[in-house]
């Protein structure tokens, strides 16, 4: 467990665009800030770069609403375009209140508007999707930036999210490469020698949050380099993040 870490701001990485070399673009920006990539580094990226590097982009402009989509609207007080949207990238909807639309995404996420979003995308037409495989979108920046850095790194694709009795979001992460995200404390023994049965700690939503930090909300920012924190090395994705619907009392 690390004592002291470091969260630094790649700064300067340009507006990307569908096609954009994302793994690129964040080298070069870590090499001019100053900060780089080195071997241990955990990379937390911004969902919504990653989206637009993908092409997850819908145009409300081009979408058509079904009648479904045009009467939850209207009950919910949303563009019936962007509620079709929403519906396009989703398994079912978990709640639907005035202002307020709540569904699980085809990844098993539970969040608001199903991670589509307007904000920070260029121009008043456009809205950006999660991307497909947030676990696959990991990896190929974490194999582009272990190539130049020499060494190991983990990478987390982090979107913010709003919680259960919690007022403000959060950053969590839906992707994850390189490293295990969940850390199983099950069987440990505490300061006091009792033995913990049910302590699991999401070690990849901490660093997602620890790294919004420097990111922020606004201000072009959209990676963060954590340094120093250590990890357990792993193969597994964002997907054992997910409680199951036999143990979700919440659902």
């Amino acid at each position: 467990m690390s004592r002291r870490f470091e969260v630094l701001a790649i700064e300067g990485i340009p507006e990307v665009a569908p096609g954009d070399d994302l793994t690129e673009l964040i080298s070069a920006a870590a090499q001019d800030s100053g900060v780089g990539i080195r071997p241990g580094d955990v990379v937390v990226v911004a969902q919504k770069v990653v989206s637009k590097s993908e092409g997850a982009i819908r145009r409300l402009s081009q979408t058509t609403a079904t009648p479904e989509a045009i009467e939850l609207a209207d009950r919910i007080g949303k563009d019936p375009r962007m509620v079709q949207i929403v519906m396009d990238e989703s398994v079912r909807i978990v709640r639907a209140v005035p202002g307020v639309l709540i569904v699980e995404t085809h990844h098993g996420l539970i969040c608001a508007n199903a991670g589509v979003d307007g904000s920070n995308v260029p121009g008043d037409d456009s809205v950006t999707t999660l991307p497909i495989d947030p676990d696959a979108s990991a990896e190929r920046i974490r194999a582009g930036l272990e190539s130049r850095a020499g060494g190991g790194v983990a990478v987390i694709v982090s979107d913010s999210f709003n919680r259960p009795w919690r007022e403000g979001s959060m950053n969590v992460a839906i992707g994850v490469s390189g490293f295990e995200p969940l850390a199983d404390l099950r069987g440990h023994v505490d300061d006091h020698g009792r033995i913990l049965t049910s302590t699991l700690v999401s070690v990849a939503d901490e660093l997602a949050s620890a790294a919004q930090i420097v990111m922020g909300e606004i201000g072009r920012v959209p990676v963060g380099v954590i340094r120093g924190v250590g990890f357990l090395p792993g193969n597994v994705g964002a997907g054992v993040l997910l409680r199951s619907p036999e143990r979700d009392l919440f659902r």
